[in-house]
């Protein structure tokens, strides 16, 4: 960490909150409603939440800005998870007693359509003294202090990362106060200072350039990959306009990793299928694709995964029925088409136009 930067920021922070006084309290008492929400849910409501309640627990993030029709995204969330395991998972994540590294992989193992940043945000507003808010706005502000080993992207963010990020989080804290900065008092105040402050010095990007291969480290590291990929794969899709499902059956035996449905006219159903390659058996990606074929409503097949594995596909294909159908999709578009998305989306509902909750 560049301590001087650091110091340096932090006095900038300082002119800032005396320029804008009206701005800093507003920021702050959002900073007090949050936090006083997070604490409405007990241990005791996660674990009788109804769908209603999810939705108020979730809906107020930050992380959720990108939805317009936040119904309709939680909506998704819960046909894909089933309420009980989301009751059970949100509480064993916010409240369980084992450490976070593992409360945190047995979440992001189990749980379909929520990352790190609805994670993160959650344990921030509960514990704010321990727990940091990560999303790439975080990992740009760490960047721009010079702190490295971050992960590039999500899917690299395991539960033994995060509380190192939490970590250097405290970190951050202690040296500000250290300093007289006791306007950051907690991590979320923390959160304020790196979006204010830290976003402009950086300018490496958590997207992996085009090409570099989707290597996973452990059999946990390819798991937490290919479910990043495939839920932003689905986001993508409802972004569009499509009915997007994530491990879906379209086909006898072949249940795939994510669809995008449309119904056109009198043309009935048309499903998109992906399948998502990051290790294993590509005899076994291209069995699924060839099964989800046999679905007639099935207009198009997608691999999605790195350049060098998309040869390896075209080439096992080669002499297949299915090697003229079969379109590929290298994983570094989808996360960068999905940041592109999510950027347009929080852009035009800070216009306001949607009345919350349609």
């Amino acid at each position: 960490m560049n301590e001087q930067k650091l110091i340096k920021y932090l006095a900038s922070y300082k002119e800032w909150l005396i320029k804008n006084p009206s701005a800093a309290n507003e920021a702050k008492q959002e900073r007090i409603e949050a936090q006083r929400k997070a604490h409405t849910f007990t241990k005791e409501r996660l674990l009788t939440m109804s769908e209603d309640d999810l939705f108020e627990y979730l809906s107020p993030l930050w992380a959720m800005a990108m939805w317009g029709n936040k119904h309709y995204q939680i909506d998704n969330i819960i046909e894909a998870n089933g309420i009980e395991l989301l009751r059970k998972q949100f509480t064993n994540l916010i409240y369980g007693e084992t450490d976070i590294e593992k409360r945190w992989d047995d979440f992001r193992s189990k749980i379909k359509g929520i990352g790190p940043a609805i994670m993160s945000e959650l344990l921030c507003k509960t514990y704010s003294s321990q727990y940091l808010l990560w999303n790439k706005k975080t990992y740009t502000g760490f960047k721009t202090l010079n702190i490295d080993n971050l992960p590039r992207y999500e899917a690299r963010l395991d539960g033994k990362m995060y509380a190192k990020l939490s970590e250097i989080g405290r970190e951050l804290l202690t040296k500000s106060q250290e300093y007289g900065y006791n306007e950051i008092c907690d991590l979320l105040a923390l959160n304020s200072f790196i979006w204010n402050e830290l976003q402009d010095d950086s300018t490496d990007c958590t997207i992996p350039d085009k090409g570099e291969e989707l290597i996973a480290t452990s059999k946990k590291d390819a798991t937490f990959i290919h479910n990043d990929i495939r839920d932003k794969v689905a986001e993508i899709g409802h972004c569009l306009g499509f009915r997007a499902e994530v491990e879906k059956k379209v086909a006898a035996g072949a249940v795939v990793d994510a669809i995008w449905e449309v119904t056109i006219g009198n043309m009935g159903r048309v499903i998109y299928v992906f399948e998502v390659q990051t290790s294993g058996s590509i005899d076994s990606l291209i069995l699924n694709l060839m099964k989800a074929k046999n679905n007639k409503a099935v207009q198009g097949i997608v691999a999605v995964t790195d350049q060098k594995q998309i040869e390896r596909i075209k080439k096992e294909i080669e002499s297949l029925p299915i090697k003229d159908e079969v379109k590929f999709w290298d994983y570094t578009e989808v996360l960068k088409i999905h940041e592109a998305l999510q950027f347009v989306n929080e852009s035009i509902n800070r216009l306001g136009l949607v009345p919350n909750g349609l």
